[in-house]
């Protein structure tokens, strides 16, 4: 098993682990402290279980090796595993929104102190979680444990809404019952815009945008290095699963033999996946040293 695929399942069990947790934690608080907030922040941990072991599956299944079908590997199995997880978020946002629609016109008992104390440790810790798994998913290069990251975030921005609105309806009273449920409205709002911000780079993948102006130079610096190449023209980058797949066009000396640029071209490719290991396929292409443009 890869370095790079260990990372980024033991970040994942962890978020399974922790939605698990808070999910159970969030709705025990939640209904006996009189609190809608804190129940749809249990609804979208419980949606989160879910969409962290898609993310488990989509790792697993994208680091599958290459086979005849596949030749690239499975690698675009992630953004789809993404497009599916943002459907959970989606999901979970409109429900939300509609039971704090419901209830904010409804008469109802003002939650109980202690929730707040639930809620501080919840924001802590999804904070937390956050940063560990948002690093995990960098050095894994995981796009969907990147979303599974961004659930964190989410989760604790919603806890943030839910315990102001807490915290409101307290000190203020009767007659603001109802912000406890705006909270949560709020956040239902949130998790939209969150969805938008973790579907459209996994669209980026799926489309083939060139997104990886740093991973070039660092291709064209490395080639510069590999004595018989003289320069680099095109470099087209595409990603799959936590690998890049390189199409460059590499300069050499116009008057050496076939064989000779079929070596340079091997010698750089294994140069290049040397030095990069996130590099997956690399193909050379050899062009003569008639016009140099770099």
């Amino acid at each position: 098993m890869k370095t790079n695929e260990q990372t980024a399942l033991k970040a994942t069990y962890f978020s399974i682990i922790g939605n698990i947790c808070l999910a159970f934690a969030k709705g025990i608080a939640g209904i006996f402290g009189n609190s809608y907030a804190l129940v749809a922040d249990a609804i979208e941990s419980t949606t989160d279980i879910f969409a962290s072991f898609l993310v488990l599956f989509g790792i697993k299944y994208s680091n599958r090796p290459a086979d005849q079908n596949h030749p690239y590997g499975h690698g675009r199995a992630e953004p789809l595993i993404t497009f599916l997880v943002v459907g959970f978020l989606i999901v979970s946002a409109v429900i939300i929104a509609h039971e704090s629609i419901v209830n904010i016109g409804k008469p109802h008992e003002l939650p109980e102190k202690w929730t707040l104390l639930v809620l501080a440790a919840i924001i802590i810790w999804k904070e937390y979680s956050f940063r560990i798994v948002l690093k995990r998913s960098k050095e894994s290069n995981s796009s969907s444990l990147k979303t599974d990251a961004w659930h964190h975030r989410s989760d604790a921005i919603t806890s943030v809404a839910a315990f102001i609105g807490i915290a409101i309806a307290l000190f203020l009273g009767k007659g603001y019952e109802s912000a406890d449920d705006w909270a949560a409205l709020f956040a239902s709002g949130f998790i939209l815009y969150n969805s938008y911000l973790i579907f459209r780079p996994a669209l980026g993948e799926i489309m083939d945008e060139h997104l990886y102006d740093d991973l070039v130079a660092d291709i064209r610096i490395i080639s510069h290095k590999v004595k018989g190449i003289v320069g680099t023209e095109k470099c087209f980058i595409r990603k799959s699963g936590m690998k890049y797949h390189v199409d460059l066009h590499a300069i050499v000396d116009g008057t050496i033999s076939v064989k000779e640029g079929h070596d340079l071209a091997h010698q750089l490719k294994d140069t290049l996946r040397q030095e990069i290991s996130i590099l997956g396929h690399v193909l050379i292409h050899i062009e003569p040293n008639n016009n140099t443009n770099q």
